[in-house]
């Protein structure tokens, strides 16, 4: 697609970080990061194509390199934004869906360094199993009515369940307002395409650049155990347990989740200046 069309935000100056945020979110899920982060890095945050506000790419439309709206069209995506902002090897950060992105840049060279924040890819037999029915519901309450999902999803379960599933902690002020938002399940949406092609994905691939893998201790969605499996691949990446956080760590502890960050990518750039000595 034409990168032309990706809306990102970007601040600061100096060796570029860039922010990929996941499945059905949207770039300024990195706002809270910036203040600890742009003294230091330039910090580019972009919308992936189908979320926020940029487009996804019709479901006919032939494009190029792929033919499939998946994870490598993401990766395919990012890295021609990347050409085009001039972003060389930029540290890459990633949360959910976006995590998967970061790796696959990693495995093609395309990445200084990598923090993954609960990425998907490294689910169990059972929980992929899981993620594949939770597409198939996806697709059929698709098929529902717009205003009866619309209705079911400002129940006060419903609510309690969004509450519950993408914060650490249900019932604090800030998680009061969160329900899960219908429209991304509407026929065709960017979502229900993605969906199936997430719950398939497994990462496979070989990253040599630093990694760090931080898992929220509280992540309901995709459990800590994930951080194991991801260690397993991944062996030389540093493992960090994000106390009190969800699968949505920026959102319950920006001010961690940064410092973690910093420490990757000054870990990354103090490795580079070794080995230049």
């Amino acid at each position: 697609m034409k990168t032309s069309r990706i809306v990102y935000d970007r601040w600061g100056t100096g060796e570029p970080v860039l922010m990929l945020h996941g499945l059905g979110h949207h770039r300024r899920a990195w706002q809270p990061l910036v203040a600890d982060l742009a003294p230091y890095y330039q910090v580019v945050a972009p919308d992936l194509p189908g979320f926020g506000d940029s487009p996804a790419p019709a479901p006919d439309a032939p494009y190029e390199p792929r033919s499939v709206y998946d994870v490598g069209f993401l990766v395919d995506a990012v890295l021609e934004l990347c050409a085009d902002l001039g972003l060389d090897r930029p540290h890459v950060v990633g949360n959910s869906l976006g995590g998967a992105v970061a790796l696959e840049m990693a495995a093609r060279g395309r990445a200084a360094s990598v923090t993954a924040l609960s990425p998907i890819g490294f689910g169990s037999a059972a929980r992929t199993a899981g993620a594949r029915v939770l597409a198939l519901g996806a697709r059929g309450a698709a098929r529902i009515p717009p205003a009866l999902v619309r209705a079911a999803a400002h129940t006060a379960p419903a609510r309690a369940l969004a509450q519950r599933i993408l914060r650490a902690d249900p019932g604090s002020p800030a998680a009061r307002d969160i329900a899960f938002d219908t429209s991304v399940i509407a026929p065709g949406s960017p979502f229900v395409r993605m969906v199936p092609h997430v719950a398939r994905y497994t990462f496979a691939g070989t990253v040599e650049c630093p990694v760090t893998v931080a898992w929220g201790e509280r992540d309901r969605l995709l459990p800590p155990a994930g951080a194991r499996r991801a260690l397993h691949r991944i062996p030389h990446a540093r493992r960090v347990a994000l106390a009190g956080c969800g699968h949505i760590p920026m959102a319950d502890d920006p001010r961690t989740v940064a410092a973690v960050i910093l420490r990757t990518c000054r870990g990354a750039q103090e490795s580079l200046d070794a080995a230049h000595r």
